[in-house]
């Protein structure tokens, strides 16, 4: 599927928008139905701690809004999705540039769509591997992500 204009352009608009410039992370990929995102986080100036490796702000910040937004773009809009935990673990110094890819596939949503037909909200979990080029995991961040039905929009 790829990318179309309108990602790109969201790309764009994200990786300028102010709270998501200073993580230092960039937005490399926004497939087109929202289904899978691509980010880096290069070691830099901005993103470099004071032993010289990837400050752990950085790593979480920069992961931290999509399953979020993701899943909110695949949704449809009877439905609030809202963070609700997280949590880091550290495997290794971030000395390198770092990449994560973020999937929300088909049978995710329809598997959330199936619960929330039978429950007035659910609970996701999910984990980012920041990984360096080479695939070795640097950090893992677990994310939980509520999901509930709308009421206000049902009456």
């Amino acid at each position: 599927m790829g990318e179309s204009l309108r990602t790109r352009l969201e790309r764009a608009v994200f990786n300028w928008y102010p709270a998501y410039l200073a993580t230092g992370g960039r937005v490399t990929h926004i497939e087109d139905d929202w289904s899978e995102v691509r980010i880096k986080l290069p070691l830099s100036w901005r993103t470099r701690n004071v032993v010289g490796t990837l400050f752990g702000g950085s790593l979480y910040s920069a992961v931290d809004p999509f399953y979020m937004i993701m899943l909110f773009r695949r949704l449809e809009d009877s439905y609030v999705v809202w963070d609700k935990a997280a949590s880091i673990q550290f495997r290794k110094p971030g000395t390198e540039t770092l990449y994560a890819t973020f999937e929300v596939p088909d049978g995710e949503v329809e598997q959330i769509e199936t619960e929330l037909a039978d429950s007035d909200s659910v609970d996701r979990e999910y984990d980012i591997d920041l990984v360096n080029a080479d695939g070795k995991v640097h950090a893992r961040v677990e994310k939980t992500v509520h999901v509930s039905t709308d009421e206000r929009k049902r009456a």
